[in-house]
């Protein structure tokens, strides 16, 4: 195992231990999300996750060949390490299967502004979105805590659940009808996968703004993060037709929570801010 790998991991199992010093607070504080839906049940959570990992793999895999693969030593995957390092230890405050989740953090060059966590703890960003955005370490927190959380409520099992549903209704139909209904089954999927895909988001805002609270990056930060985020979607579609709620939407619900989230930021022990190396002198 490289050095920055064992740094990275050695870093999270000393915040789990800070954090489970520090979890004589009141288990129902924070930001308050719903139940995660029953749907994710119908799909086993050990298979989705190995074959997370296995894309995962293909993935870093396919950048390390073109040379797009940050290296371990590259300072904004330490920042983003850093990052990660400090939410993961909350992470089972809404999974505890995440304890025993193998956590890896990469960052890969591309312009997309773009970021995900594949079940099981597979984190990946791309430069664009620190880049383009010029995320401060609160909104890049802001952008991890959002990841994390898609895999903690178990978003993707939950919509693989979903599919299989339908897909059996559809089957169902298809030959109760002799295929009559088939193109109509198959919109009616479609928009209900948009529908529940945005659910999804929000509940992901919200799990995330605790998460970073929690680790000590400001809340507030969601609000110029996603400021950001639609001046740089100009031209998206509208609300009703995406899988992503509007910006001003996911601002005015955050705005919401900040009074839940506000508390938790305000005991957290705050982050040593970071800095870019100043690159030397030729």
């Amino acid at each position: 195992m490289k050095i920055y790998k064992f740094l990275f991991l050695l870093s999270i199992f000393a915040s789990c231990a800070a954090a489970a010093q520090n979890a004589k607070v009141d288990k129902d504080d924070g930001v308050k999300v719903g139940k995660s839906s029953a749907l994710r049940n119908l799909v086993p959570a050990e298979s989705l996750e190995k074959q997370a990992s296995q894309q995962y793999l293909q993935l870093t895999q396919k950048a390390a060949a073109q040379k797009a693969l940050a290296p371990e030593n590259y300072p904004q995957l330490q920042r983003l390490r850093g990052i990660a390092g400090r939410i993961i230890p909350y992470a089972t405050r809404f999974n505890p299967r995440a304890k025993d989740w193998k956590w890896e953090v990469n960052l890969i060059g591309s312009n997309q502004i773009n970021a995900f966590c594949m079940p099981g703890g597979k984190i990946a960003f791309y430069t664009g979105i620190l880049t383009q955005l010029q995320l401060t370490d609160d909104e890049a927190a802001m952008v991890m805590g959002h990841e994390i959380a898609h895999a903690l409520r178990e978003h993707a099992r939950e919509q693989a659940g979903k599919n299989a549903l339908t897909k059996a209704g559809a089957i169902g139909l298809s030959i109760a009808t002799g295929g009559k209904y088939d193109g109509l089954v198959s919109s009616g999927a479609n928009l209900l996968s948009l529908s529940y895909s945005r659910s999804d988001e929000t509940d992901a805002d919200l799990v995330g703004l605790d998460l970073a609270a929690r680790a000590g990056y400001d809340p507030r930060a969601g609000i110029s993060l996603w400021k950001k985020m639609s001046a740089a979607n100009k031209g998206a579609p509208p609300q009703w037709l995406s899988t992503h709620p509007s910006g001003p939407s996911r601002i005015k619900e955050i705005e919401k929570h900040l009074k839940e989230a506000l508390p938790l930021y305000e005991r957290a022990e705050k982050p040593a801010p970071w800095k870019a190396p100043v690159a030397a002198a030729k």
